[in-house]
């Protein structure tokens, strides 16, 4: 591992960036469960990533705030 980033969006960690030795390109290591879909996703450019989770993590508080709302 040559680098990493912390990947935080709305104050919510949700996993690390990691750049690898031999490479230009990132894998992302997934903690929050809301982007377990990008988990070991490797891209070239950290931005498109960051831009994807935030898309997740928003979606995933909003399926759960409409849940909330209709059960209320």
């Amino acid at each position: 591992m040559l680098a990493s980033r912390i990947i935080e969006i709305d104050g919510v960690f949700l996993g690390t960036m990691i750049k690898e030795r031999s490479s230009t390109q990132f894998r992302f290591h997934a903690i929050h469960e809301s982007v377990r879909a990008l988990h070991a996703r490797i891209i070239a450019e950290p931005t498109d990533l960051i831009r994807q989770a935030a898309i997740l993590l928003r979606r995933a508080r909003s399926t759960v705030h409409a849940r909330t709302m209709a059960q209320a």
